[in-house]
């Protein structure tokens, strides 16, 4: 017979995690994410309703909530049918102009895939526009990130100044409506 006493509980040796990251790393980068985001809607709303010098009054900003649906909606369908022509353009030019060095299919590569982005964002929103939800709010204000994004990584900085601050200002004005 053998002295020797066996242990009942199995022994499991410990698993370390994998060199790259650990599983939880990406939800720990879309946290981080969210919460730059959250960061600057709220130095975005201290700036575009706090410190404005002109508010919006009550009534533009209903007529305004009442109408964005059907601009949205516009604004979607007119993309759509402008799809087919951009995607063909883009197409057509971008090899030459990247072998040219002028980067356009870079550019246009770019604005296309922001573009889709955004509406995708926009047309997501529709439901929840008309019932004056909060999400729906914030889908329009994720569509604005990605727009203005896509607009400095494809150069048009001032474009993406003056839409940033446009579309902001208009999107902060009416965010206590939904």
């Amino acid at each position: 017979m053998d002295n020797q006493t066996e242990s009942t509980t199995p022994q499991t040796p410990a698993v370390s995690a994998p060199e790259g990251g650990s599983s939880s790393n990406g939800s720990d980068t879309k946290e981080k994410m969210l919460g730059y985001i959250a960061q600057f809607e709220t130095w975005l709303e201290g700036v575009m309703v706090t410190k404005a010098p002109f508010q919006i009054p009550m009534g533009g900003k209903e007529v305004l909530v009442t109408i964005a649906p059907y601009l949205v909606i516009v604004g979607v369908v007119l993309f759509v049918i402008s799809l087919p022509v951009l995607l063909g353009f883009g197409a057509m030019t971008a090899g030459m102009g990247m072998m040219m060095g002028h980067g356009f299919g870079y550019m246009a590569l770019i604005s296309l895939v922001s573009g889709v982005i955004a509406m995708g964002f926009e047309a997501w929103a529709i439901p929840g526009l008309f019932k004056r939800t909060a999400h729906a709010w914030r889908l329009v204000f994720y569509a604005t990130l990605v727009s203005f994004a896509g607009s400095i990584l494809s150069f048009n900085l001032i474009g993406a100044v003056i839409g940033g601050v446009i579309g902001w200002y208009l999107l902060f004005q009416v965010k206590a409506l939904y």
